[in-house]
């Protein structure tokens, strides 16, 4: 028997792939083809259009690396095709089956219509359906020649990655383009094949349903005349057709498939490119969806329509009718799918405000849902942001990659850290990509955790990453497996009817609290050190710049509040969020580009807050705090003089006046403020932090250890940080100098510098300020390192059950011990501005301004103290995708906050991040708004986004308990509202000498505060 099943499989497989297939686009007669290279970037149409074309012939190699060729083809139709479905078929020379990081072409006609694209899995045009003969063909086709940056998988670096270091020589060999007869029947039959042939391979080898599509196929085979294939593939269909009318069992499980392209912003391509690959992905969609109707495609990232609705509104026009007839669905609701940890606060907050915006803006629709099958882990502040922009549910999917533990749950209630829940969904498919393969449908009812609760999931399908979409092949496949034996059923359905009817049917799903952390992918935590900065320091300016231009518009007459140049620039940084730009997985020009990006931004904000300063009047020099904190430190003047200042929160207060603290000494390498004592080794580490407020030493070993790590994962060089990275290292303890640079009675500093490596130097200026115990460590690094990682690490005398790690709008604790492997698995973690280390009585906090990944580890001394340590880690040298990533000079500066407790983290952070302003200025208004309440922090100031003039104020809980507060304005208040993220009334607040506030453990509130009527 085993025999005989196996001559079957063998001859069914060679009949379908060495006769079925060929004969699928039997007839063909090739088109004239002539080229014209565009020089540089990316031309319009009407350039293309114009340019002088050559000859070209097929075999031809072209393409340089980045380039863009142009190809103008003519044909006719043969009359005797009349009442044939013919089409043009493609071939630029595409290289293995991925659509996404090639040769990719939009096919225009002669008038510049666009058409549709064809890529490796989708060669086609459709010329008529049927053919009335001698119809003229004249497509100008944009044919882009990107590199295949991972052709030799992740374990070789390329000069391909920018077209800085790509050079020149052509990477394709047009291979034909051709008109060709599609035959129907030939085709229908390929699928029918494939659907059988592959759900037979799934089935158990005793279960009679795999035999009785094995024998029913010997069966059929044997009417395919070998000399007529299209002949006599009507009468193998026939034979088929009993085994695929077969209905499913009543139990099966249901699939609902939506159509998706996932299509990443930049990646292994520059931005640049992705704004052309969503038009050739949405050209085949909207193409796609005239013939399905059935059809339903989900797409998410506001952003990528507004490069269609600017780049070729003829596509976008399709894009709304297909909205309108309900086979277009927009999902998520951000302006690009972000990763899910590094974003800050406030900036998920406007990711979900642009994105949801811009969808009812222009259709009209809200959507319901977050969508982000591809981040690398979700930050437990999702599910409260998600459901205040108004979302019902969300989606996500990359937790399938874990690498030691299995996700339990695909249908659950996740709980973020405030306790709000929203439903949830992992396809069990374990792809964003799916195509309906025997195996993915075999493997998606496997997996499926909640068997016996519900009896369905989600399955998004069509070629993605670099775009491509779904394909009529995919729709096929769709269609048989929409109620047939041996399978789960398939619905093309609405992602919101998806979740609808999931929730209906398992109401009482289980819960997951926390976090929702990948097992892979720690590395992007620290990857493109500089693309990271610039998005920390992006962040803190565009506060810094609404603040201070609120405060503008409400006290300088005539100054306007820049609604317009903040609303680009926030987009321009929420874009650069996406999940391969922010996490340091891209190529050398998207980083690139990120860096320059990030530097037009940050010039562009400081003009915009100097003219809101600058608004308020001339006079003598004041200090400008933009922290929800009150301030009393240390600053330097305009000539660099230290001066001691206490500023009020979203204030401002003169430099002179404030009364000095006890001053810093400076004796040989100890420095001495009253509140800590910081004595450096002559190696230059840290042999001392004593408290002199709690008369206990900090340190429990040598702090600020630079320590350098070999760092080669056993895959993805940019993405991941293996365990076996603390096996091998060296500490850096050869200092070449260790001196006092400064000795003011407000400020001290002892310079540490090094040389290591392959010629890497770092210079770290160690300073202590008065009045203050944070000791800052301004960093200044030329790193020239290969496959490496540099991490700080401070070992402190704390017995920590956890560290607490700032998230958006509060904190996590993990663990510090690894008594599960779910623990172990957290080796390297994410965290924003602060890492805190707490025992009963005593608390230490570890802050940066530009860094995220960390590590915390503890050990038990002889002595039966315990040292819990925290690695920050500083610079990675991964060298795929981008050979040179982190080569150069990073200026960073991170610190030691001894004695601290959470909200002093919190204070801080903020402050490290938000350095004061010195500027002239004639006077100084009142805040626009003061809190006063432990625990309640202001996060955004702004006016309102409809130019009502209304102030806008978003605040949160940041301790992890319940907070009681006021907030008082300083403006005439008429009204206060509570609103959700997109400023939408939800409750009106009483106004009686301030507005009363009342949260729960880390709850956003976004207040809207009218003002009243002036006189």
């Amino acid at each position: 028997m085993h025999d005989e099943r196996r001559r079957i499989e063998e001859r069914a497989q060679r009949l379908h792939t060495q006769r079925i297939k060929p004969a699928v686009h039997a007839v063909t007669v090739p088109l004239t083809v002539e080229a014209w290279q565009a020089p540089g970037e990316p031309v319009p149409f009407d350039r293309a259009a114009a340019a002088a074309y050559e000859p070209f012939a097929m075999d031809t190699p072209w393409g340089p690396p980045w380039g863009t060729t142009w190809f103008r083809m003519r044909g006719r139709v043969p009359a005797e095709w009349a009442g044939r479905r013919v089409e043009a078929v493609i071939d630029l020379g595409f290289v293995g089956g991925w659509p996404g990081n090639q040769a990719e072409a939009l096919v225009h006609l002669a008038d510049g219509t666009p058409l549709k694209a064809v890529n490796p899995l989708n060669q086609y045009v459709p010329v008529a359906a049927p053919a009335a003969g001698g119809e003229e063909v004249h497509y100008l086709v944009e044919a882009a020649s990107n590199p295949d940056i991972l052709a030799d998988g992740f374990a070789r670096p390329t000069p391909l990655g920018d077209v800085l270091t790509a050079g020149d020589r052509p990477l394709y060999t047009f291979r034909s383009a051709d008109l060709a007869v599609l035959d129907e029947q030939v085709w229908h039959l390929d699928l029918d094949l494939q659907v059988l042939r592959e759900l037979m391979a799934e089935l158990a080898e005793h279960d009679p349903r795999r035999h009785e599509i094995l024998h029913a196929l010997d069966r059929a085979l044997d009417l395919l005349d070998l000399d007529d294939v299209a002949g006599s593939a009507a009468a193998v269909r026939e034979a088929l057709r009993p085994v695929l009318a077969k209905p499913a069992h009543a139990s099966a499980h249901v699939i609902s498939g939506v159509g998706h392209a996932h299509i990443d912003s930049a990646w292994l391509w520059p931005v640049r490119e992705t704004k052309r690959k969503t038009a050739r992905t949405f050209s085949n969609v909207t193409s796609l969806a005239e013939e399905y109707e059935e059809f339903v495609f989900a797409c998410s990232q506001a952003q990528q329509y507004e490069w269609v609705r600017d780049n070729h509104p003829q596509v976008w026009e399709r894009i709304r009718k297909s909205v309108e007839k309900g086979q277009w669905a927009p999902v998520g609701g951000m302006w690009v799918e972000a990763d899910g940890n590094l974003p800050g606060g406030e900036a998920i907050a406007r990711q979900l405000v642009h994105g949801k915006r811009f969808f009812l803006e222009h259709f009209g629709i809200e959507t319901k849902g977050v969508w982000l099958p591809d981040s690398f882990g979700c930050t437990a502040a999702y599910p409260q942001l998600a459901k205040l922009a108004g979302n019902e549910w969300f989606l996500t999917q990359k937790i399938s990659w874990n690498q030691t533990n299995t996700f339990p749950h695909h249908t659950f209630w996740w709980e973020g850290i405030d306790g709000t829940r929203i439903f949830t969904h992992f396809p069990p498919i374990d792809t964003y990509n799916a195509r309906f393969s025997g195996e993915e449908m075999s493997r998606a009812v496997r997996n499926y955790a909640e068997k016996g609760g519900a009896t369905r999931s989600l399955a998004p399908f069509g070629w993605g990453d670099g775009g491509g979409g779904p394909t009529r092949e995919i729709m096929e496949r769709a269609r048989r497996l929409r109620d047939l034996e041996g399978s789960p059923r398939v619905e093309i359905e609405h992602p919101d009817a998806f979740f609808a009817k999931a929730r209906e049917e398992y109401p009482d799903a289980p819960v997951w609290v926390g976090e929702l952390y990948l097992e892979l992918h720690r590395a992007t935590y620290t990857s493109q050190g500089r693309t990271k900065q610039g998005n920390r320091r992006s962040e803190h300016r565009l506060r810094e710049a609404e603040l201070w231009a609120t405060t503008a518009a409400l006290n300088a007459p005539g100054h306007a509040y820049p609604y317009e140049k903040l609303d680009r620039l926030w987009k321009t940084v929420l874009l650069h969020q996406f999940h391969d730009i922010l996490p340091g997985s891209s190529i050398a020009w998207v980083h690139r580009e990120a860096e320059a990006e990030y530097a037009r931004v940050a010039e562009e904000l400081e003009e915009l807050t100097g003219e809101a300063v600058a608004a308020l009047g001339s006079g003598p020099a004041r200090a400008f705090n933009t922290s929800p904190y009150d301030r009393a430190e240390v600053v330097r003047t305009a000539d660099g003089v230290p001066a001691y200042v206490e500023v009020p929160a979203n204030g401002s207060a003169p430099l002179a006046g404030a009364r000095p603290p006890r001053p810093v000494t400076v004796d040989g390498r100890v420095l001495d403020n009253g509140l800590v004592r910081v004595e450096v080794a002559e190696d230059g580490t840290l042999a001392s932090v004593f408290d002199l407020r709690a008369d206990r030493e900090v340190l429990a070993g040598p702090g600020n250890l630079l320590r350098l790590h070999t760092d080669l994962p056993n895959y993805w060089d940019a993405w991941d940080i293996d365990k076996h990275y603390r096996n091998r290292y060296t500490d850096l303890l050869d200092a070449t100098s260790v001196e006092v640079v400064e000795r003011d009675p407000l400020l001290a500093s002892i310079r540490v510098s090094r040389s290591f490596g392959r010629g890497s130097t770092i210079s770290q200026t160690i300073t202590l300020r008065a009045g203050s115990p944070r000791v800052d460590f301004e960093t200044d690094l030329d790193w020239h390192e290969a496959e490496k990682i540099l991490k700080a690490g401070f070992p402190v005398d704390i017995r920590a059950a956890h560290a607490s790690a700032e998230i958006q709008f509060g904190h996590v604790q993990r663990p510090t011990h690894v008594n599960t492997s779910w623990e172990a698995a957290r080796f390297e973690v994410s965290g924003h501005r602060w890492v805190h280390l707490a025992e009963p009585g005593y608390g230490v906090a570890v802050l940066n301004d530009s860094t995220y990944g960390h590590d915390v580890t503890r050990t038990v001394r002889e002595d039966g103290g315990t040292t819990t340590t925290v690695g920050l880690s500083l610079v990675r040298a991964p060298r795929v995708p981008d050979p040179g990533a982190d080569q150069g000079r990073h200026r960073f500066t991170y610190s030691l906050l001894p004695g601290a407790d959470i909200e002093d983290a919190v204070a801080e952070g903020y402050a490290l991040n938000l350095p004061l302003r010195v500027a002239d200025a004639a006077g100084a208004p009142e805040p626009v708004v003061s809190v006063r309440g432990d625990g309640v922090t202001v996060e955004a100031v702004k006016l309102a986004d409809d130019a009502s003039g209304d102030v806008v104020v978003r605040l949160y809980e940041c301790r992890g308990g319940r907070a009681r507060g006021v907030l008082r304005t300083g403006f005439p208040l008429a009204a206060a509202q509570i609103t959700d993220l997109l400023e939408r009334p939800l409750e009106e607040v009483p106004v009686d000498d301030g507005v009363p506030v009342v949260l729960r453990p880390f709850q956003i509130l976004t207040l809207r505060l009218r003002r009243a009527a002036a006189g």
